[in-house]
């Protein structure tokens, strides 16, 4: 039997206009490099770090539901 693989939706929400070369390598990694570009990525611990080195820039929705990031701040404020 295949097993289903674990996956999280990540949408790049802020520019890496002004931050370090390392963040924005970060989210070349992660497949993000124009604003508002989403990717499906597997969910392991590899992409959950890079994910939290821009977590600033970035958002992350986990089975439907906002895991991180930006726009999850946002809406707990509300």
């Amino acid at each position: 039997m295949a097993e289903t693989k674990q996956t999280i939706k990540v949408t790049q929400t802020g520019s890496p206009i002004g931050r370090r070369k390392d963040q924005r390598a970060t989210l070349i990694g992660l497949g993000l490099n124009k604003m508002n570009r989403t990717r499906e990525l597997e969910d392991t611990p590899a992409v959950r770090g890079m994910i939290n080195k821009v977590q600033h820039l970035v958002r992350v929705e986990d089975g439907g539901r906002p895991a991180a990031g930006r726009a999850a701040s946002k809406d707990q404020e509300r």
